[in-house]
């Protein structure tokens, strides 16, 4: 009787579900939307339609019946899987199921189940690693009032901040003050800093992150700092998992993903950092978080296949 796998990565934006045979091979696709909340009667309706909605497309791409059972499926969930469990056993037959969050698939997919850590930064920030031992460690990811720093609103914020010195007299000349103003149609940095609590939005100011980026790219030094200082706490993430996890100073592999990464610049500083300190290189994860889940599948399973027939949107 032919064993399938199938691992799900349910985001704040997305629910992606990959479906694998027993030989590791991806036969089915699917995408549906996202699936962070469902504590509430509407949010377990998204939750079911996201996922149902993956599962439809993915039964379809490998054409297998509907009430297939599973060998086993791994979730990986943004928002942790509390409310989601039971939901998932109504809706997927399975002998095994695994519940985790979307850093452990991440760092799964990125490494290619290989031990290593994993930094996020996104709105947000956290750094994530595992070992052979399959021990794990976690440093960040404490939300934009205690922590976070070096993801995008951090980044935004120390931006706004040292335009808002400049604008005072305290500060030194930055590009970054036109920008924001120009961006925002402000006539003053001191107005859009009060139009912002009038309106706090993480998500929108988060998006202020890429001025920072262009405008270092331009040489403002202000900018650079910026960004250096992202780099030296992002670092700082990695190196306290790295001593946890890695006492011995094992060369790893380290991936780096998320919207802050598309920083030529950061990249740059994040990784001269982490070879000066750890020796280890940074590098683009190798598989999707997706991907990533479908392999803690096959491992919960005992099943140690490499994965094969993946598309580079995979």
């Amino acid at each position: 009787m032919a064993r399938y796998y199938l691992g799900i990565d349910g985001g704040q934006s997305s629910t992606k579900a990959l479906l694998a045979e027993e030989t590791g091979k991806v036969i089915g696709r699917g995408r549906g939307g996202p699936c962070n909340h469902a504590g509430s009667v509407e949010g377990r309706g998204k939750f079911l339609s996201a996922v149902g909605d993956c599962l439809r497309q993915a039964y379809h791409e490998a054409g297998i019946a509907t009430d297939t059972r599973f060998a086993a499926v791994c979730l990986g969930l943004s928002g942790g899987s509390e409310d989601k469990e039971a939901y998932t056993r109504e809706l997927i037959a399975s002998d095994k199921y695994k519940f985790t969050h979307d850093a452990e698939i991440a760092l799964s997919g990125g490494t290619a189940g290989e031990p290593g850590i994993i930094i996020i930064a996104g709105t947000g920030s956290i750094a994530f690693g595992r070992n052979a031992r399959m021990q794990t460690a976690r440093a960040g990811g404490w939300g934009y009032i205690f922590g976070d720093e070096g993801g995008a609103f951090d980044i935004a914020r120390q931006a706004l901040r040292r335009a808002l010195q400049y604008e005072e007299g305290w500060g030194p000349a930055t590009v970054l003050h036109q920008a924001l103003l120009e961006v925002s149609g402000a006539a003053s940095a001191n107005s859009l800093l009060h139009g912002l609590y009038n309106r706090f939005d993480r998500t929108e100011i988060a998006r202020y992150a890429r001025l920072v980026s262009a405008a270092a790219e331009s040489g403002d030094e202000v900018a650079l700092e910026v960004l250096e200082i992202a780099a030296k706490n992002l670092t700082r993430y990695v190196a306290g998992v790295y001593g946890k996890l890695f006492p011995n100073r094992e060369v790893i592999s380290i991936v780096h993903v998320g919207g802050v990464f598309q920083s030529k610049l950061l990249v740059q500083y994040l990784k001269q950092n982490i070879e000066r300190q750890l020796h280890c290189s940074v590098e683009k994860p190798r598989f999707s978080p997706a991907a990533g889940a479908l392999l803690e599948a096959l491992r919960l399973d005992g099943n140690l296949s490499s994965l094969t027939g993946l598309e580079p949107e995979d």
